[in-house]
């Protein structure tokens, strides 16, 4: 079964467009969407009070299940509930298509690739007009080369001088790095899906959908 995922709120393009990205998405990749699943919303509220896209998500049961979305906002606009949502479709082994980043995920999806759009997701820029670099954006550094080996550091509740030193780098600059980055607060805020990165495949990992009762988790672990 594959679902064409779109959301109407406020903050997000509108429903013309998501459905046209994601038709033309569909068509190159050579998908067909079955069936069209829209959520309606005055505001971009909590998942919690999401209960129709809850309920969807627990209806991805039994069965090969593919999900288009044109982009990880229309799922959420926050990322500790995008890991959320991302862990419960893999829970119930579902292919998971982004459109603007032209990526599948699924349970052979690395975390290391995933990690960059959660991080481009907590930093997306609000749309403006300007002239010249983007205010608060940020120039290449020489530790981007060092960003999967630092994030899984982080993760690993390792410090900063632990962590220099693992690099041969400047505690000093590498500390202003993180800093300027937001990596620790991008850590925290992902939690335990943080952990072990280390070029693991998600399969590799126990996943159990958060919105899931507690009998049907007990089940799916036992």
């Amino acid at each position: 079964m594959v679902y064409a995922y779109m959301r109407q709120i406020p903050s997000l393009e509108n429903l013309i467009a998501q459905k046209s990205e994601i038709l033309t998405f569909s068509h190159q990749k050579g998908i067909v969407v079955i069936q069209e699943v829209v959520e309606y919303a005055t505001k971009d509220l909590l998942i919690e009070e999401r209960e129709d896209f809850e309920t969807f998500l627990k209806s991805l049961g039994e069965g090969e299940y593919i999900v288009i979305v044109a982009s990880l906002s229309v799922l959420s606009t926050r990322v500790d509930e995008l890991v959320k949502i991302i862990n419960c479709m893999l829970s119930h082994n579902v292919d998971l298509w982004v459109c603007n980043a032209n990526m599948c995920i699924n349970r052979h999806s690395s975390m290391t690739e995933v990690f960059p759009l959660l991080e481009a997701q907590r930093k997306k820029p609000k749309k403006e007009t300007q002239i010249g670099r983007p205010k608060g954006s940020k120039s290449s550094s020489k530790f981007d080369v060092y960003h999967h080996e630092i994030m899984t550091m982080l993760a690993q509740n390792q410090s900063v001088s632990a962590i220099a030193r693992t690099l041969n780098v400047s505690r000093s600059s590498l500390k202003d790095y993180i800093h300027s980055r937001g990596l620790k607060s991008l850590v925290e805020s992902i939690g335990s899906a943080a952990v072990n990165l280390e070029d693991k495949e998600v399969d590799n990992m126990v996943l159990i959908c958060p919105f899931e009762t507690e009998e049907l988790q007990q089940r799916k672990v036992g």
